[in-house]
C-alpha cells in the first residue's frame, strides 16, 4: 500500500487510477457502434479481464474479474499483485480521490518530462524548469478550458 504520514492525514485514502484508455468516437455508422458494443462486452467479460490483468499487471476493470482471479488462486500464487486493487478500493472516494479530468494531460506530462530532463542535464535549475513547466502547462490548460466551455 502507498505510504502516508499520520501527522498529515488521519488515515490513508484510496488512490486514483491511471493507465490505458479506449475511446469510441462519434460520427460513424450505427452498425459500427453495434460492433463496438460487442467488442466492449467481450473485453470487459470477467474471463478476458482476469486474463488481461494476470498477464499484464493492469488492474481488472470489473469486480467479477477480480473475484475470478482470486478464485483461480492468482493472488496466492503471485503475492502482492492485488495491492493496487486494494489501494484503489481502500475507502469511499472523496472529491480529491475519485479521479480527475485533466485536459491536455498527455501534452502536459510531456512538458514535465522535458523540463525534468533540463534539470538532469544541467541546462536549467530546478526552480527554472518547474516555473517553465507551470507556465507551459497553464497555457495548455487555458486553451483546453476555452475549447470546453
Amino acid at each position: 500500500m502507498l505510504p502516508y504520514y499520520p501527522d498529515i492525514i488521519d488515515q490513508p485514502q484510496n488512490s486514483i487510477i491511471g493507465g490505458a484508455t479506449l475511446w469510441v468516437l462519434k460520427g460513424h455508422p450505427q452498425d459500427d457502434y453495434k460492433g463496438v458494443a460487442q467488442f466492449m462486452n467481450y473485453i470487459s467479460s470477467p474471463e478476458v479481464q482476469a486474463w488481461w490483468h494476470q498477464v499484464t499487471g493492469y488492474v481488472p476493470i470489473t469486480t467479477p474479474a477480480y473475484k475470478l482471479s482470486k478464485k483461480q488462486g492468482f493472488y496466492n500464487s503471485n503475492p502482492g499483485t492485488d495491492t493496487a486493487i486494494k489501494q484503489l478500493s481502500l475507502n469511499t472516494p472523496t472529491p480529491s480521490s475519485r479521479g480527475l479530468r485533466f485536459g491536455s494531460f498527455v501534452q502536459i506530462r510531456d512538458i514535465i518530462n522535458e523540463e525534468m530532463e533540463a534539470i538532469w542535464n544541467g541546462s536549467k535549475t530546478a526552480s527554472e524548469a518547474m516555473d517553465d513547466a507551470a507556465r507551459r502547462g497553464n497555457k495548455l490548460l487555458r486553451k483546453f478550458e476555452k475549447a470546453n466551455k
